[in-house]
């Protein structure tokens, strides 16, 4: 199952990098969300082989997934892979410079099921695949306005 979105900002393609690459922002994110999330390694800033551990529960069970960051190249690209008992995942974050103050981040977002069980979420998920579509480019927009306005302002 493969989602992509896109998003413009109103900032140079260094500055969206950089907000993106603020790991820090995203676990504090993750922790007030209620995800438990840990850095194993990369505390020295964006580099590949940076990982993460992460816990939550999710429809009443606990979930424990492994994140890696497998691929980096300021400021154009990040790629992460996700990997839990059942499920694998790969997320492509591209950022193209549309002009000096413009870039255009790109999201691609795939999961594949090891086993049964993540077979039938997953087709649960492809049920409400528009719904799910939907959701996912509205946070990126959000994101992107968020990001806009951090830029804006300095912070």
């Amino acid at each position: 199952m493969q989602f992509t979105a896109r998003e413009d900002i109103e900032a140079p393609i260094n500055a969206v990098f950089e907000m993106v690459a603020d790991f820090e922002r995203f676990e504090r994110m993750a922790m007030r969300r209620g995800i438990e999330v840990r850095r194993l390694t990369g505390h020295m800033g964006v580099v590949p082989g940076t990982r993460w551990e992460t816990q939550f529960k999710l429809r009443g069970k606990p979930r424990h997934i492994a994140i890696e960051m497998d691929e980096c190249d300021p400021p154009s690209l990040m790629r992460f892979q996700a990997t839990s008992k059942g499920m694998k995942g790969m997320t492509l974050v591209e950022f193209l410079a549309l002009s000096q103050r413009r870039t255009r981040m790109s999201v691609e977002m795939s999961l594949a099921a090891k086993s049964l069980p993540a077979r039938l979420f997953l087709q649960s998920l492809k049920l409400g695949q528009a719904r799910f579509r939907r959701r996912f480019q509205m946070r990126l927009s959000e994101f992107a306005r968020e990001m806009e306005e951090r830029h804006r302002h300095g912070s």
